[in-house]
Formats: structure tokens, C-alpha cells, sequence
């Protein structure tokens, strides 16, 4: 996909390829505070030198469109659940997979948390100057352990029945999975317990259907993740290292971005 730069005025402008506010580029060795998203640490893991070309040298990927199907729904059930959080009692959902005890968590940053573009959940890693952060899609609370649990919304059409066994073991899915060790991570690095399931919420666009006739039937399925955040220390300080290295790290063997860069050299 060519994807055209435009400005705030939805007008063609010079795309230039490097990244124009400084507070997103990191110098080696500095000591001023520096914020990681959930989805920048997720760019690290992938591919070390994609993430060093974009967070200290500066380099700008070309931007995706939104998804716009997936952020309704994401919308949508967050009305939902908040109706339930304000009455602290269990979502519709919660009784067929024995969740009875379990209330939408009630607090008064759960809308910060949820912002992953200005604020999420944040935290100071250790006594670095590296702020993680990221955006969670819920969280709800064990009124039996007192922890707090990890939900994250997932949208998809597929023809294939949703199951754990299936939505777990697909490779396609390990960012999920990363993505729920770091929320948890982070919870737990801002004093908070979380229990040991987190819980994907998948919502399948049925496929099967006779027609559209302006509306599209989803079925609902929880799918209960046994999370581990025990590598992430590992990962978070692999990571600040190459922030402070001045050597451009190799790339993942398998990474298409790096590939595409590397034969784009010998045409232009």
C-alpha cells in the first residue's frame, strides 16, 4: 500500500520520512525522561533495528489507516461495560463462563488508562529515565480475590469457531499475548495485583449469513489467557541498552519492512 502524506487540513504535504517533534527521538546516553508505548516495545521484540531506526534515529514509518469496523466495536462495548461499572455489577457475559463474582473495575483513571494515544497506563521502569506505557481496552475485578483482571477486545470475521486451543496457538496471535504481558506488567509495576487469567474478548462477524440488510450479527466469545510477564524485565532492559547503543542492531531475518529497505537500495 502507497500511503500519501497529508496534514491536519486533510492537504497533501512533502513527506520527509523523519520524525519532526524531538521529545520522540531518543539520544544515547540521555538522561531526560523518555515514554515507550506497549506498541513500541512490541516493534522492539519483533525487529531491534526498526525500533533504533525509529526511535533514535528518527525515521517516520509510513502511516496505516485506521481501522475504523474495529474501533466501533471497541466503542461499543466499552459503552456497555460502563454501564456496568457504574452499577458495579457483572456484565451479561459473566454468568455463562462462571464469572458471577466479576465487576467491571470502578476507578476514577480507567479513562486515562484507556487513552493509549495521550496517556494509558504508565510507569517508571525502575530507576531508569524510561517511561513505559500502554492503553488498555478493560479491566474488570475479582470481588472474590480483590485482583484486578486484564480484558482486551478483539474484532474479527472468520469462518472457524473460536476457541481457546485455536486462538492461542495461532502465530498470528503472539502480539496478543505480548500485548496482555505488558498490561499486566505494568499494573503490577503500579502497585496493583492482577489475578492469574486475563481474558480476551473476541467478537466474530458472522460470515454465514444470508445477507447484510444493514446489520452484522457478531457471536461473543471469552477466551482466558494464562499471562507472564516474567520475561519482560529481561526484554525492557535489552531494550534500553540498544536505545543507548550507537550501533544499529541486525534485523529480524524474517522482518519485510527491513527486507523491502534493502532491495529498495539497488533501484535508487
Amino acid at each position: 500500500m502507497v500511503s500519501l502524506k497529508r496534514n491536519s487540513k486533510l492537504e497533501l504535504v512533502e513527506a520527509k520520512g523523519i520524525r519532526s517533534r524531538a521529545s520522540s527521538i531518543y539520544t544515547p546516553g540521555q538522561l531526560d525522561d523518555f515514554k515507550i508505548s506497549r506498541g513500541k516495545f512490541s516493534t522492539f521484540i519483533t525487529c531491534p533495528r526498526c525500533f533504533y531506526l525509529d526511535r533514535v534515529i528518527g525515521l517516520a514509518e509510513p502511516g496505516m489507516p485506521g481501522w475504523t469496523l474495529n474501533e466501533t466495536t471497541d466503542l461499543l462495548l466499552k459503552k456497555e461495560f460502563d454501564i456496568c461499572r457504574e452499577q458495579q455489577i457483572p456484565h451479561r457475559l459473566f454468568a455463562k463462563y462462571g464469572l458471577d463474582h466479576v465487576v467491571p473495575f470502578k476507578h476514577e483513571a480507567m479513562d486515562d488508562w484507556r487513552d493509549s494515544l495521550r496517556k494509558g497506563l504508565m510507569a517508571r521502569y525502575d530507576d531508569s529515565n524510561i517511561i513505559l506505557s500502554g492503553g488498555v481496552d478493560d479491566i474488570w475485578f475479582d470481588t472474590q480475590s480483590e485482583e484486578l483482571i486484564v480484558v482486551d477486545y478483539k474484532s474479527q470475521a472468520s469462518n472457524y469457531e473460536v476457541n481457546p486451543n485455536s486462538y492461542l496457538s495461532s502465530p498470528y496471535h503472539e502480539g496478543y499475548k505480548i500485548q496482555m504481558d505488558f498490561y499486566n506488567y505494568l499494573l503490577n509495576l503500579m502497585g496493583f495485583k492482577t489475578g492469574k487469567i486475563s481474558y480476551f474478548l473476541v467478537v466474530n462477524a458472522d460470515r454465514q449469513a444470508e445477507g447484510f440488510y444493514g446489520e452484522m450479527k457478531f457471536s461473543e466469545t471469552l477466551i482466558p489467557y494464562e499471562h507472564d510477564f516474567s520475561w519482560i524485565d529481561r526484554e525492557v532492559n535489552n531494550m534500553i541498552d540498544c536505545l543507548n547503543s550507537d550501533k544499529l542492531p541486525e534485523s529480524h531475518v524474517s522482518c519485510e519492512n527491513c527486507a523491502y529497505a534493502k532491495q529498495r537500495k539497488n533501484y535508487d
